[in-house]
């Protein structure tokens, strides 16, 4: 199956990449810049697509970007600690942002025959992004089966998007992701700030996945405070 994978540079997407490597036919990595709060997400995605050989691809959605205001991800709003599963997260919503991404990637991959768009939404997303939820992966491809009707078949590939991120670390390591050459953090500085609510979620995957975690964070234990599956943690 020949699969393009829509990569941000996350530990999600590395991994996703790394999966589609391993198991199918990688064409190559695509990824986004909706003008987000900082970029350094899109060098870990063209270093992965450096690593496993194929081409990387960046599209400019600035100006669409533009659009979608009142997200701490794209507007000048604080990035707020804690849980993913906390209700202040939902300021990290992009209105619109994986159907936008998925309708371009499709169309991108039905240019070049690939077989498949795979993306790495997963269960942890559920809670906060309506557009990661398995209800919008199965509307989405009924729209696409009638947008592409009679010119190409190219199927949404979402594996992960039953599982919790512990998983995905599980998933990541039997095909060798290099963790530590991924980047989640929301706030974009010179570690991961290990505050924000993918900071959280990351540490938190790695101790239930039982794996050993490469990530630097400014502020390392902070997670135990906000998770409850932490050891001693709330």
């Amino acid at each position: 199956m020949k699969t393009l994978v829509i990569c941000s540079g996350g530990l999600d997407s590395v991994s996703l990449a790394y999966k589609v490597a391993a198991e199918h036919e990688l064409v190559g990595l695509i990824s986004f810049d909706y003008g987000q709060r900082h970029k350094k997400e899109v060098g870990y995605a063209a270093r992965a697509a450096e690593r496993l050989g194929v081409p990387h691809d960046l599209i400019d959605m600035t100006a669409i970007g533009a659009f979608l205001s009142g997200s701490a991800l794209t507007d000048d709003l604080d990035v707020p600690d804690g849980h993913y599963a906390e209700d202040n997260m939902k300021v990290t919503v992009v209105p619109n942002r994986n159907a936008i991404m998925l309708a371009v990637a499709f169309g991108v991959a039905a240019a070049k025959g690939a077989d498949a768009v795979a993306a790495a939404v997963h269960g942890g997303d559920h809670f906060i992004y309506p557009d990661c939820r398995p209800g919008f992966i199965d509307a989405f491809q009924k729209m696409q089966d009638a947008a592409l009707e009679g010119y190409a078949e190219v199927k949404l590939y979402t594996p992960f998007v039953h599982i919790p991120k512990s998983d995905i670390v599980l998933e990541g390591a039997k095909v060798n992701t290099p963790f530590a050459d991924t980047w989640s953090c929301y706030k974009g500085g010179e570690t991961h700030c290990g505050r924000c609510g993918t900071c959280v979620e990351r540490r938190e995957a790695f101790h239930i996945a039982g794996v050993e975690d490469p990530t630097v964070y400014a502020d390392p234990d902070y997670w135990k405070s906000v998770t409850i599956d932490a050891e001693g943690g709330a």
